[in-house]
């Protein structure tokens, strides 16, 4: 199934996508996606379900993470381009909360922004609580994927000081969706395109299966150290093409860019780039 949350922000209503792409009511059922609404949903028909009109603002497709934990470099070719090390162990850092934001919103540069980047990646949520998993039990554990843009501001990240945190938890610096599809619509996770354009020209181009550490190697990884939660969000890095990566020039995010990204079967993003101030949180 392909879930998603639709309406004004901060009001946002259960939805699913039906097998024509529509997208169908489900808060006659529901009242929010949550992993445990998932649950108790049972077999549902699509077509049963009401028709929402229009083209309505879609949020990010689930409710009730309390933590975003993000993996760094685990593609080699963007470790490369990185000029850093191949990691052998993963990467972790962890993402605000409050960086959350539909799939099509605008991506708001925080002030003085300089070296604002884009990483399409994909991510997981947690289905069942993970503390010390086992590898071969880790993908039991997952609700569903989602497409994620891990956006970053370079010099926030890097040049003050060592906490990769304050270049990666800027308000809408998470933008996740449109969809939360299980694992059973997805296939194999680690065989998907992923693409992601700059004002029309190709940026980034991979696939899952180049991960350096997979999916189930990550959560049983990360759930030695964090415990994670249904709902709970894990990105699993990028591949090359970030704009910091570019040659011979640095390529970084300005107001008026347009971003394009998406995974196969997890839909697409599309956001536009401004700059901070004041009436864009409002």
């Amino acid at each position: 199934m392909k879930y998603c949350r639709y309406g004004a922000a901060g009001a946002e209503k259960p939805g699913l996508i039906d097998a024509d792409g529509n997208i169908r009511d489900l808060s006659g059922r529901i009242d929010d996606i949550t992993v445990d609404a998932i649950v108790s949903l049972g077999p549902v028909d699509p077509a049963a379900l009401p028709l929402v009109e229009g083209e309505p603002r879609l949020g990010v497709p689930f409710s009730g993470a309390t933590k975003i934990v993000a993996i760094g470099l685990n593609y080699r070719d963007h470790a490369i381009e990185s000029n850093l090390p191949i990691p052998t162990e993963p990467v972790m850092f962890m993402k605000a909360l409050s960086s959350l934001s539909g799939p099509n919103d605008d991506i708001v540069l925080p002030k003085g922004s300089t070296h604002g980047d884009w990483e399409v990646e994909l991510g997981v949520v947690i289905g069942k609580t993970c503390r010390y998993v086992s590898r071969e039990e880790a993908l039991d554990h997952v609700a569903g994927y989602v497409l994620v843009n891990d956006v970053s501001e370079r010099f926030n990240q890097k040049e003050r000081g060592s906490q990769w945190s304050k270049g990666k938890g800027h308000d809408t610096f998470c933008p996740t969706g449109p969809w939360l599809v299980t694992p059973d619509d997805i296939g194999d996770p680690q065989s998907l395109d992923m693409t992601l354009d700059l004002n029309g020209e190709r940026m980034q181009t991979g696939n899952t299966k180049t991960m350096i550490f997979d999916i189930a190697e990550l959560i049983s990884y990360v759930s030695e150290f964090v415990t994670l939660h249904p709902g709970d969000l894990m990105i699993t890095g990028t591949p090359p093409g970030v704009g910091e990566g570019k040659k011979p020039e640095k390529i970084f995010l300005k107001p008026g860019d347009r971003l394009s990204l998406s995974i196969d079967g997890l839909g697409q993003q599309n956001q536009s780039v401004v700059a901070w101030s004041r009436e864009a949180f409002r």
